[in-house]
């Protein structure tokens, strides 16, 4: 079956198995949604369909010579282009122009990839509307994109057939990463869910980057009392250096710190939450009431502030971890 390997984008599969169906594609589409929800892997699989020279029952057979160059990563009539830097250039852009204005080498049809077109500047969207405008025959054009109001200049929109991607519903997101990582428990494919709302392939790559691991240390450290001040500002201190080094992390960090003292409060009111809540949970449940985790959450806000504000991580981390492990001298 066509895109078998992507789960929970109905409405975009039916979209592009009627198109095949059919035979009528469109000269360009735009593949729009949030990151890691299965855009890029199905715009590689409608190329490998389409470059395929014996498809069967729309799939690629997997044996001819199109299957073979495209697995290798050869096929001359596919063409990727990703952001060179922070953006796609209008330099790639007229590369593309160029190579364009030659016929496909074989089975007439040319599949063009182009990755994180919300990155293009107006004037590399203005050179690229030329070619959506009047596509050279036998050309298919696949836009991938973050959607959301201006993040993808308007004029490139109205020429596509807009396929929208969406996220997940975090029990199937969860268990999506769980096959990536079966290593994870059930708690940190759903927390690794929720902290990328319902995109698994985001999740996978912040637990590639130690991000759920740091959390986990934090939280560990947070509960014991026995320790002194003196003691607790140590390890304060010593994992504020952990967490400003992760750069990119810390914002998702937050976002973790802010789910996780939300369940503690949902655990304080009762229900299902507060009789099968995890061991971290319990514990941060005696150590503080409802005033104290309001407080900690405003913590964390104003971190966030703090961050957005460009400011100093290493500093937000400190002032963060300062406060979280009771650290900070009382406000008078």
């Amino acid at each position: 079956m066509a895109f078998s390997s992507i789960l929970g984008q109905t409405k975009a599969l039916t979209l592009l198995s009627r198109a095949l169906a059919s035979g009528r594609l469109p000269h360009a589409y735009l593949f729009a949604g949030p990151d890691g929800v299965g855009k890029t892997t199905a715009a590689q699989d409608l190329a490998a369909i389409l470059l395929c020279r014996r498809p069967e029952e729309g799939r690629p057979c997997g044996h001819c010579s199109g299957c073979t160059k495209y697995r290798s990563g050869n096929h001359p009539d596919f063409v990727r282009i990703r952001p060179d830097g922070a953006a796609i250039k209008i330099d790639q852009v007229r590369e593309l122009k160029k190579a364009l204005n030659f016929a496909p080498f074989e089975r007439g049809m040319r599949v063009v990839l182009v990755e994180e077109v919300q990155t293009m500047r107006r004037e590399a969207g203005n050179s690229l509307l030329k070619v959506l405008e009047e596509p050279p025959p036998g050309n298919l054009l696949i836009l991938i994109g973050i959607g959301g109001a201006g993040m993808i200049l308007d004029t490139i929109v109205s020429r596509c057939q807009v396929i929208p991607f969406t996220p997940l519903p975090l029990g199937l997101a969860a268990a999506i990463i769980r096959q990536h990582r079966p290593e994870l428990d059930t708690v940190d494919s759903e927390a690794l869910a929720a902290l990328a709302d319902g995109c698994p392939g985001q999740a996978l790559a912040l637990e590639a980057d130690g991000i759920l691991t740091l959390y986990r240390r934090i939280v560990a450290e947070l509960n014991p009392l026995r320790e002194k001040t003196a003691i607790r500002t140590e390890h304060a201190l010593a994992l504020a250096v952990d967490l400003a080094e992760a750069k990119e992390g810390l914002e998702p960090f937050l976002t973790l710190l802010r789910i996780f003292f939300k369940n503690v409060m949902a655990a304080h009111g009762g229900g299902s939450m507060s009789r099968s809540c995890p061991p971290e949970v319990e514990q941060a449940r005696e150590r503080w009431n409802l005033a104290r985790l309001s407080a900690k959450i405003a913590t964390v806000d104003l971190a966030e502030q703090a961050l957005a504000r460009n400011c100093n991580r290493g500093l937000i981390s400190e002032v963060l971890l300062l406060d979280l492990f009771d650290c900070s001298p009382p406000v008078t």
